[in-house]
């Protein structure tokens, strides 16, 4: 019967050959999952034999992350912000960097019962990971997005999530067309792709909802029209935060500007690329 070790091993080895980038770290983490033990413990449990039937699993979802399935979409969770999130393909896979600009939010001071607004929020990674943070302070959180999909998605992590009392809503709504009201916060990681890079898109990516990757010829059309409608929706002293792709910096902070946002910051992400755009709605 196989071991763990010998199993790690032969599929880390058909990984690397079906070009599976972190090829062994996807091998640990398939087998943690269906065998139900924390990685450290494979490395514990060396020699221990594993049952034909998890075998068969596991085999299963190696031919497929071998395929290209996104590793977050065989797992069914992925990690953000401490909480776990159900992850399929309805939604996005949320990314590193939107984790950085939801924590960047939660080192902001926010008033008691801050109204919050989360614009295209596929699975709901950013409001509700907001909402479970600022739980405390009264939070109140609103999820949006033209997919019904992804809403659905994000009600079921907001469920499995957020306690019953938490104040959450969710909204279909192409960015702003069903959305009533005025928010303390508006955050927003909407479609940034330009319609011709597909190709370049890893298969990985190209697994993700077309209507969540690309954002216009230029990838920025989407952006753009959130920029402009977003004032009326803003309390005064209001915040937009939204991530954006590479090269996109320029432009987004000279409209924000025209739409008369003072200050406009743009931050960079952990590997130093221009990636987030912070907006203040003037008093």
């Amino acid at each position: 019967m196989a071991t763990i070790l010998d199993t790690l091993k032969k599929g880390a080895d058909y990984l690397q050959k079906h070009e599976v980038e972190d090829a062994r770290l996807n091998m640990e983490l398939l087998l943690s999952h269906v065998l139900k033990l924390e990685r450290m413990q494979l490395y514990m449990d060396f020699d221990r034999p594993i049952p034909e039937n998890q075998l068969a699993i596991l085999r299963e979802l190696t031919k497929q992350r071998g395929r290209g399935e996104p590793l977050q979409h065989l797992l069914g969770t992925t990690e953000f912000c401490d909480l776990a999130f159900k992850t399929d393909p309805r939604a996005l896979i949320p990314r590193p960097e939107t984790e950085e600009l939801t924590h960047k939010l939660l080192t902001r001071q926010w008033p008691d019962s801050p109204a919050i607004l989360d614009v295209g929020c596929g699975s709901g990674v950013i409001g509700i990971s907001l909402a479970a943070r600022l739980a405390d302070r009264g939070a109140r959180v609103t999820l949006s997005d033209i997919s019904p999909d992804a809403l659905s998605l994000a009600k079921e992590n907001a469920d499995a999530l957020l306690n019953p009392g938490s104040s959450i809503e969710l909204v279909e709504s192409d960015l702003f067309s069903a959305i009533t009201g005025k928010f303390d916060l508006i955050t927003a990681n909407l479609p940034y792709i330009p319609a011709a890079s597909e190709t370049e898109l890893s298969r990985e990516v190209r697994r993700d909802p077309a209507l969540a990757l690309y954002g216009g010829d230029k990838g920025t059309e989407i952006m753009d029209r959130f920029l402009r409608e977003s004032p009326a929706y803003l309390n005064s002293g209001g915040l937009i935060a939204m991530e954006f792709g590479i090269g996109q910096a320029e432009e987004l902070r000279l409209l924000a500007e025209d739409q008369g946002f003072h200050p406009v910051e743009i931050q960079a992400d952990l590997s130093g690329i221009e990636r987030f755009l912070f907006a203040t709605k003037s008093a």
